[in-house]
């Protein structure tokens, strides 16, 4: 066997115990939660010969072993069971849902990496000096203060005093039902169907949980970059470098940085995942309906089947995307091939 076809081996035998682990952990969770799945499905006054046929139509009647493979069976055929406040599959409503979170946390990614990368080479390059301070002040910052206190804050400032944002929700209720749903991207949807009215209102009401969550992940990538650059503008090829004469942006961007690029994926792709399961609180603040929104409101009602399936979504995106930042460390990075 050659040594890519092992490595290859390897790696998928890691992400397939991963995800047993992962579904196992998932079980447990809808098996040790202080809620009876079956008194939340038919109710408390439910007659008792009815609590126990549903129990036994649900299968809970059974060994824990056994109930255990039919999960897996069932996730396997992207089966998640339906959900008691809604009525319908979880895996629908996960479809409808997910999109919004997913259109959230890219746009706060995206202009997250944009603006802290460059801040954290700039702090590394002014190491000490008064533009260093402030922004590491302006990181420090964004970790301190919780996020519901900025969502709350801005709704309070821009929405209520200053009527210059939107209120909470998507779209104005006028937009509602306005844009045929294609990729479940309301912005994206809007361009496609050629709706600019519409695309506008659903970008204005982005702004401010995008800039909260953007903000928030700014400050963690603008640290990690500082942290980064401020050992790679010790190595002996930079000095070398600055010996031959060369530009300090040429130094900085041509042979400091490439070298903290690699670093950088992991980073991103751990952000990226933060993102999406963790704009929770913000979804909540600014009553967005995305992914954790769904959670929220399936957690309080003792929905426990849109718990698990939206936890194991969440899951399999972390697995998924320090896979692909395995993977991109291997093209990035001869050192390591």
């Amino acid at each position: 066997m050659s040594k890519g076809l092992k490595h290859l081996t390897g790696i998928l035998g890691s992400v397939f115990l991963t995800l047993l682990g992962l579904a196992l952990v998932t079980f447990m969770i809808g098996r040790v939660m202080p809620v009876d799945p079956v008194i939340a499905a038919v109710g408390d006054n439910a007659p008792e010969a009815v609590i126990e046929r549903v129990r036994t139509e649900m299968g809970l009647d059974q060994p824990l072993v056994y109930q255990f493979m039919h999960y897996l069976s069932q996730i396997v055929h992207g089966d998640f069971g339906k959900s008691i406040l809604t009525r319908n599959p979880v895996t629908e409503d996960i479809a409808r849902y997910f999109p919004a979170t997913l259109e959230l946390a890219t746009a706060a990614l995206l202009i997250a990496a944009v603006i802290g990368i460059p801040l954290g080479v700039w702090a590394a390059v002014r190491q000490g000096r008064l533009t260093d301070q402030i922004i590491r002040v302006v990181c420090l910052a964004g970790h301190s203060v919780p996020v519901f206190v900025l969502a709350l804050l801005s709704l309070l400032i821009f929405y209520a005093a200053l009527g210059i944002a939107p209120g909470p929700g998507r779209q104005d209720i006028i937009f509602e039902g306005m844009v045929p749903h294609v990729t479940g991207l309301l912005t994206v949807d809007s361009i496609i169907a050629g709706d600019w009215d519409a695309f506008w209102d659903a970008l204005a009401h982005m702004v401010q949980p995008v800039v909260i969550l953007a903000y928030f992940s700014m400050a963690y990538i603008t640290r990690m970059t500082r942290a980064f650059m401020l050992d790679a503008l010790k190595g002996e090829f930079v000095i070398t470098a600055r010996a031959k004469g060369l530009s300090a942006a040429a130094v900085i961007w041509k042979h400091a940085f490439p070298t903290v690029a690699v670093q950088l994926v992991t980073v991103l792709a751990l952000t990226y995942a933060g993102l999406l399961e963790g704009a929770v609180v913000t979804e909540t603040v600014f009553a967005w309906p995305g992914l954790g929104q769904y959670l929220t409101v399936s957690l309080m009602n003792a929905d426990m089947n849109p718990v698990v399936g939206a936890t194991l979504l969440i899951g399999v995106i972390y697995v998924g995307l320090n896979l692909l930042a395995d993977i991109l460390y291997k093209v990035l990075d001869p050192r390591v091939r």
